[in-house]
């Protein structure tokens, strides 16, 4: 998940580079990422509806 400020949206913005298109927002780092949980699974649903393939997860990624 990549969880960052937009000065465009005036909001934060979480996003899961996994899930083409796939973003939640809130006037907070918290509400951006509870509101992650409730949209992953409305993507997931809609991706199933429209029969597109759901990613699997990749695992972590680090940085030294």
């Amino acid at each position: 998940m990549i969880l960052y400020w937009s000065w465009e949206d005036d909001a934060f913005i979480a996003e899961v580079p996994e899930l083409p298109g796939f973003a939640a927002d809130g006037a907070t780092r918290q509400e951006a990422l509870a509101k992650v949980g409730m949209v992953m699974g409305e993507w997931i649903e809609t991706a199933k509806e429209r029969g597109r393939e759901i990613p699997e997860p990749k695992g972590r990624l680090f940085f030294a």
